[in-house]
């Protein structure tokens, strides 16, 4: 019997899992809750929020538990295995990399044609300006250009993380991950301030919504993948990844990178641009 059972191909099949219809429940918990506490629909709202995030954060934990058993301990994960987890982190990325441009395309459609005749309503709601009359934009040289500072730099840390462990330097490795979280954790909080001083909102213009959207869902990027390094490091102190299996880490690293490029072109065009187009405005005027 024992013998039938011996694996005989590189590949892993995965065993049945409860994670995957638990997430699923959860993020439907959630979803209601944030709805109904959006509406103002009920008093429980929060709580039923607050059920489905719990939900979330469990099923993230144990399901990454899992994970990371089958592949420090079980040796799931072969090197076939491992070239099919890169195809699915590429395909990740790329489509993360549509979701913004969606944003982007939401931003500049109302931007390069705030007068445009096809959309009748567009001069009239825009003043046949972009950014809309009466929109205060941020200073891009403030606290924009801070943010830039702090993910670039975080790039660095985590690559220099990535090189410690290549070099099998736990202390480097562990030194970039701590400097990388602290960067990450940083940039979350100074564009949570940043958005408690902003002279617009979501509700009511085109700007504000087009610019929480898409600042506010990188903002979640790095939350996430802030997340993500936290796990990589809570690892690296468990003495996991070695300088030729660390494919968790890597994707963290990609994935970090892939945020700080998104960063780039959030703050040259909406900042910068957005910025620049205002005063241009103001100056016609």
């Amino acid at each position: 019997m024992a013998t039938a059972q011996v694996k005989h191909h590189d590949y892993h099949l995965v065993d049945p899992s409860p994670w995957p219809i638990v997430g699923s429940i959860s993020a439907f918990i959630m979803a209601v809750g944030a709805i109904l506490w959006m509406h103002h629909m009920t008093a429980a709202a929060p709580i039923v929020f607050g059920i489905g995030v719990i939900g979330v954060l469990y099923t993230m934990a144990s399901w990454w538990t899992d994970v990371i058993r089958e592949a420090q301990y079980k040796g799931d994960h072969t090197r076939v295995v491992q070239i099919s987890h890169r195809y699915g982190m590429i395909l990740f990325i790329a489509s993360e990399v549509m979701f913004f441009v969606a944003w982007f395309w939401a931003f500049f459609n109302s931007a390069l044609f705030p007068a445009d005749p096809v959309h009748a309503t567009r001069e009239a709601l825009f003043g046949g300006v972009w950014p809309p009359k009466g929109i205060e934009t941020f200073d891009p040289w403030h606290l924009p250009l801070l943010n830039t500072l702090l993910l670039l730099t975080s790039g660095t840390t985590v690559t220099w993380a990535h090189h410690a462990l290549l070099e099998n330097d736990r202390r480097g490795l562990k030194y970039g991950l701590i400097l990388t979280i602290i960067l990450g954790a940083t940039f979350t909080c100074v564009q949570a301030y940043e958005y408690s001083h902003a002279a617009f909102s979501f509700a009511g213009n085109i700007y504000g919504a087009t610019f929480f959207m898409a600042t506010g869902f990188h903002g979640f990027h790095v939350l996430v993948g802030t997340i993500f390094l936290i796990v990589c490091l809570a690892r690296a102190y468990a003495g996991h990844f070695t300088p030729t299996q660390h494919l968790g880490f890597e994707f963290a690293a990609w994935y970090w990178h892939f945020v700080d490029v998104v960063w780039l072109f959030l703050f040259i065009s909406i900042y910068v641009w957005g910025h620049g187009a205002e005063t241009m405005a103001h100056g016609a005027h």
